[in-house]
């Protein structure tokens, strides 16, 4: 069960890791926030280094665009727009709807976590 948002998710200090993915090594973004820029750091056992920058609406949702290299030396880079729910516990999930440069586009889903659980490296 999710919940409607009472007031704009502060992403200062959180993690996301892909849904699903507790207790799995996988990538990790770690999120900061001043005023309405947003960006974030990602890394993990398929992507080497990865950045996200961009702005926070009002509603929470935010607007970004993102670059990685994957572990296997390519580079990525396109934009998203990530909606924000609170999950029943409190944590908070993204769903992102992004398109690459290369024209490929989908939805993927990241959820907080918190201290100790998955980690990037």
């Amino acid at each position: 069960m999710t919940r409607q948002l009472d007031m704009p998710v502060d992403y200062a200090g959180r993690r996301f890791a892909p849904a699903g993915s507790t207790g799995t090594p996988t990538s990790v973004g770690r999120y900061h926030q001043d005023g309405d820029s947003v960006w974030a750091e990602f890394a993990g056992p398929a992507v080497r280094v990865g950045r996200l920058v961009g702005t926070r609406r009002p509603d929470g949702v935010i607007d970004a665009s993102y670059c990685y290299v994957t572990a296997a030396g390519v580079a990525v880079a396109g934009t998203c727009e990530s909606t924000p729910e609170v999950l029943a516990d409190g944590r908070v999930r993204l769903t992102e709807r992004w398109r690459r440069m290369d024209g490929s586009s989908g939805v993927s889903v990241i959820e907080e976590i918190g201290p100790g659980e998955v980690d990037g490296a």
